[in-house]
């Protein structure tokens, strides 16, 4: 809560992170005559002047004083803190919530058919997949997914969770090469999921789970960064292969908008291509206790 003003919103709050994160350089604000400065980041007149709007309102907007904001403005002042597609959306949906009837409790989400099938596709060509559902739950993955990173089938229903194996599992610790980069990805892309569902008691749960348990899920948690996972890369550090990266792409399948399917791949020839393989075709008895075969669940329990 914003000790400047108890009743800070969300969007208020996301206002002064992206502010503070963003230097007079970046910015284009190079002029010598600015001084030294108590802080790094933009101060309000200068992202108001960028934004084109009087300090007074963006300074209410910041306090949470002024609820309401035009598309144009949220536009002027994502354009003015250089933010993202993942970032600019999402403070249009914080911009845009309003108090509302009690919603009823979400169904639990279920993987369709098809969507294993496809899993199990991939499987057979050497790929791991899988599909995080709201919250970053992990609702399905093939086996070789679950051989990369955990069985998620083995554990607890309330621990099948890509952010609480990131941030309480040891072993992600030591799988992740770059933990520190996938905590924080993580936890944006929790906080993504906040700004879309921000009447989900669970996701609220884990949120405060999370913090009472993680002193660094708490940092990234107060950064008030947001990210969506399209492509990219990621480095494992495997206990059973060594080392290897991967490639992803993000895809949503089926009619569920809240489900994610990640595809991993490797570069052809390469040492990690071998190295996935060797993975897929290790015996269950050789392999980790974590490296199970993923089973076709019914509804989650």
């Amino acid at each position: 809560m914003d000790r400047e003003h108890p009743d800070s919103t969300p969007m208020a709050e996301f206002l002064r992170s992206a502010r503070s994160r963003l230097t007079p350089q970046e910015a284009g604000l190079d002029d010598p005559s600015l001084g030294r400065r108590r802080v790094s980041g933009l101060r309000r007149e200068e992202l108001a002047r960028l934004a084109g709007v009087s300090v007074d309102y963006y300074t209410r907007l910041e306090q949470g004083r002024s609820r309401s904001a035009s598309a144009e403005v949220l536009d002027a002042l994502a354009t003015a803190l250089h933010l993202d597609d993942a970032e600019r959306s999402h403070l249009h949906v914080l911009a845009r919530r309003r108090p509302g009837p009690a919603r009823r409790r979400p169904r639990p989400q279920r993987v369709h058919a098809a969507t294993w099938d496809l899993l199990e596709t991939l499987q057979q060509t050497c790929r791991p997949g899988f599909v995080l559902g709201r919250r970053l739950d992990v609702l399905a993955h093939n086996q070789l997914a679950g051989r990369l990173i955990t069985d998620f089938r083995a554990l607890p229903t309330a621990e099948r969770n890509q952010a609480r194996f990131v941030f309480l599992d040891p072993h992600a610790r030591e799988l992740y090469r770059d933990w520190n980069r996938v905590a924080a990805d993580t936890a944006a892309m929790l906080r993504l999921e906040a700004g879309r569902h921000p009447d989900d008691p669970a996701l609220s749960a884990l949120v405060g789970d999370l913090s009472i348990h993680s002193e660094e899920f708490r940092r990234f948690w107060s950064d008030n960064k947001v990210h969506r996972r399209t492509t990219g890369t990621k480095d494992y550090r495997h206990p059973l292969v060594g080392d290897l990266t991967v490639t992803y792409q993000a895809l949503t399948p089926g009619d569920d908008p809240d489900q994610i399917l990640f595809v991993y791949g490797t570069e052809p020839g390469s040492p990690s291509e071998t190295s996935l393989r060797l993975l897929s075709q290790w015996s269950s008895a050789e392999a980790d206790t974590r490296s199970v075969t993923a089973q076709r669940p019914g509804a989650p329990d």
